[in-house]
């Protein structure tokens, strides 16, 4: 990691370079129906993610995240805690709350994240708990991106956001400290 929490955040450098981590983890085959299942585990105030149907050439290369993300996470300056709530353990990030802090372990354990697409419906699971369903591109889920940053006319023009028919799986470096292990995937 080159980032730390102290009250805020604090970059620090390697060997005297800026940078650190090992850089975002991308598939190279691309998925559309799958299952995926893999361990992470998370040591202080991480934040990550698995990404799914990531294209880097479609709406900037923003997509969809299965958010990663410590409990104790502190809420960023002009954001209140409920609108938050988006962004903890295994929600959609920035449009669905998955309210799965009570299934996630102490730091330093390993947990089970698992992520389940069929055709438009995908679920999001924590510790064989599904914690969150929904449809790409149904009426709740256009309705939540309407009050997304990604609600922009340049992260559209490829197509509606979020519904790209196919992509990879990417897990996010964040430059925080986490690790993942067990990385399985099945086509379905």
């Amino acid at each position: 990691p080159n980032r730390r929490w102290e009250g805020g955040w604090k970059w620090t450098s390697l060997d005297g370079k800026a940078g650190g981590g090992g850089g975002d983890v991308c598939t190279v085959e691309k998925f559309r129906d799958f299952d995926l299942r893999l361990e992470f585990r998370i040591d202080g105030v991480v934040n990550s993610g698995i990404k799914y149907f990531y294209n880097p050439e479609y709406a900037k290369g923003t997509t969809l995240e299965y958010q990663i993300l410590d409990p104790e996470h502190p809420v960023p300056p002009n954001t209140t805690a409920e609108a938050f709530e988006n962004r903890r353990v295994a929600s959609l990030y920035y449009l669905f709350p998955a309210h799965a802090a009570a299934h996630l372990k102490p730091r330093g354990e390993w947990n089970e994240a698992r992520i389940v697409s069929k055709g438009r419906q995908v679920e999001h699971w924590l510790n064989g708990v599904r914690v969150l369903s929904y449809e790409r591109g149904g009426k709740a889920f256009r309705e939540a991106f309407k009050a997304t940053k990604w609600n922009k006319p340049e992260f559209q023009k490829d197509g509606p956001w979020g519904e790209a028919p196919e992509g990879r799986i990417l897990l996010q470096d964040h430059s925080d400290k986490v690790s993942f292990r067990n990385i399985r995937i099945r086509k379905i």
